[in-house]
């Protein structure tokens, strides 16, 4: 095989052995079951709903999205539209301690008189303080219509819905997003040209090469020199 051709396979490696590393999955999420039990102006209230939870990062912190596939309580009256507010925690597990506060918008329709309340997406924002395997599961619901407040907490011991691989947690004494992480390795990889869009460096045999345009053109001239 000609040194072009070795050179070429021997970057190509590299490039893939990068690729692999940047797209790892850094979460695992399920769809849980949350038995739910419900405190109401007109007494107790049980329901059984699959809780879903998200988590997409952004800089140093995480969008947080908790999603209700079924309604968990409901009203001896109609709630005519905007009239009810959900909002919940988020307990957290595992490397990190504490709560997320996540809330979503009012009803946009009338919720029929005795009929589940649907509970819209809550959203909020998780702020990692520690590095590690952090889990999110489902917390205390509170809805609030008509001036009343309902209270919502599970009664059995739900599992986390998603965990997440936490690094470069704030706070934590490791490196912020865009950093440096692992001893010095760049925590995002600079373009370098139209023929790498994807990754600027890779590693083989323990040694640092570039794998851009500026890389190529010198492994060529220091072929045609030999």
């Amino acid at each position: 095989m000609s040194y072009r051709k070795r050179t070429a396979l021997a970057l190509a490696t590299a490039v893939a052995g990068s690729v692999v590393l940047i797209t790892a999955p850094a979460a695992q999420a399920s769809v849980v079951d949350v038995n739910y039990n419900c405190k109401t102006p007109i007494g107790a209230k049980s329901a059984v709903s699959p809780i879903d939870i998200k988590a997409v990062k952004s800089g140093s912190s995480y969008n947080v999205t908790m999603s209700f596939q079924k309604g968990v309580s409901s009203s001896p009256v109609a709630l005519g539209a905007g009239a009810m507010n959900p909002s919940a925690l988020i307990n957290l597990g595992g490397a990190d301690k504490g709560t997320i506060a996540v809330k979503g918008p009012a009803n946009t329709a009338e919720i029929p008189a005795n009929s589940p309340i649907k509970i819209s997406d809550l959203s909020g924002t998780y702020v990692p303080k520690a590095n590690g395997k952090v889990t999110l599961t489902a917390g205390v619901l509170t809805i609030k219509a008509l001036g009343t407040v309902t209270t919502c907490t599970a009664s059995n011991s739900p599992g986390p819905s998603l965990e997440l691989d936490v690094t470069g947690a704030a706070g934590s004494g490791g490196s912020t997003s865009g950093g440096s992480t692992g001893g010095g390795a760049p925590a995002s990889l600079p373009k370098t040209g139209p023929l790498d869009s994807a990754v600027a460096l890779g590693t083989l045999g323990g040694t640092v090469v570039l794998v851009g345009a500026a890389g190529v053109l010198w492994l060529t001239r220091r072929n045609q020199r030999a």
